[in-house]
């Protein structure tokens, strides 16, 4: 099963933006400091607390700093507790910035 996305994968994806719902895991801090413009903010202890409901039929991409930390650990849960096709980004934000 795939549980990652790279970012030639997600600018694809990026053409039917209404189907994707683009997670940044990081703590507000580090969102507020540099973030993938169409990411919402929702920090991993809120998802792995049950606090988030996600859309469902969205898919749903996990982004952190570096891509595999957290991010992979918050699309790990929300596969596990959703309906949703979760995907973590690798490379996370640092990767975007440095292609876009």
């Amino acid at each position: 099963m795939k549980t990652s996305i790279s970012l030639a994968e997600l600018i694809l994806l990026l053409n039917n933006k209404n189907q994707l719902m683009m997670l940044d895991v990081r703590n507000k801090e580090e969102y507020k400091e540099k973030h993938i413009p169409f990411a919402g903010n929702i920090p991993i202890e809120i998802i792995e607390a049950g606090n988030f409901t996600p859309e469902p039929n969205k898919i749903i991409i996990t982004i952190c700093g570096k891509g595999a930390g957290r991010s992979k650990r918050a699309a790990k849960y929300l596969r596990e507790n959703s309906i949703n096709e979760v995907y973590f980004l690798e490379g996370g934000t640092f990767d975007w910035f440095k292609t876009n």
